[in-house]
């Protein structure tokens, strides 16, 4: 009997998998994919007063502040140990963020980032799903990683950064 319920069960497992994987065929292969999320960005009116609260207050560990002048943007990055949050302030007068203050004077959750693969792969395979991209080709980010954005009307009202892993 110890080898008849051996022999049955692999049986069973042999069809479970096979079912898995017919089931798997029928999903969509991605020629990229995402990974863990990076960073959330929040924009701040007061940028020394936002790496105030996040080291003094909270005692996390804050970056010193570095100018972005392709992006618009000084950043700093504060450390969550899984990922980090990404303070934002204007950096000129065309700068994004100074548009977003505008509209939302104490700041707020500006994007979300999530790494990818293959980022070139990315942007072709979101083109032809009809999500707008806002730039023709990738940027280097606060990271030294290309980025590119994804147009928040297309991702259910949020900005999302895609990074090069």
């Amino acid at each position: 009997s110890g080898l008849l319920t051996r022999l049955h069960i692999s049986a069973a497992t042999v069809g479970i998998l096979s079912a898995s994987k017919s089931f798997s065929q029928n999903i969509p292969s991605c020629l990229w994919k995402l990974g863990r999320l990076n960073h959330v960005a929040i924009a701040v009116p007061d940028l020394e007063k936002a790496q105030s609260l996040y080291k003094d207050v909270l005692g996390a560990q804050v970056s010193e502040a570095v100018a972005l002048p392709e992006h618009g943007v000084y950043t700093v990055f504060v450390e969550l140990g899984n990922t980090k949050l990404e303070l934002l302030h204007p950096l000129g007068e065309k700068s994004p963020i100074s548009s977003f203050l505008q509209k939302n004077k104490t700041g707020g959750m500006h994007h979300i980032c999530i790494e990818v693969d293959d980022i070139k792969a990315a942007m072709t395979e979101l083109k032809k799903k009809q999500i707008r991209i806002l730039s023709e080709e990738p940027k280097i980010g606060a990271h030294g990683k290309p980025v590119i954005f994804l147009h928040p009307k297309d991702c259910h009202g949020v900005l999302v950064e895609l990074e090069q892993a």
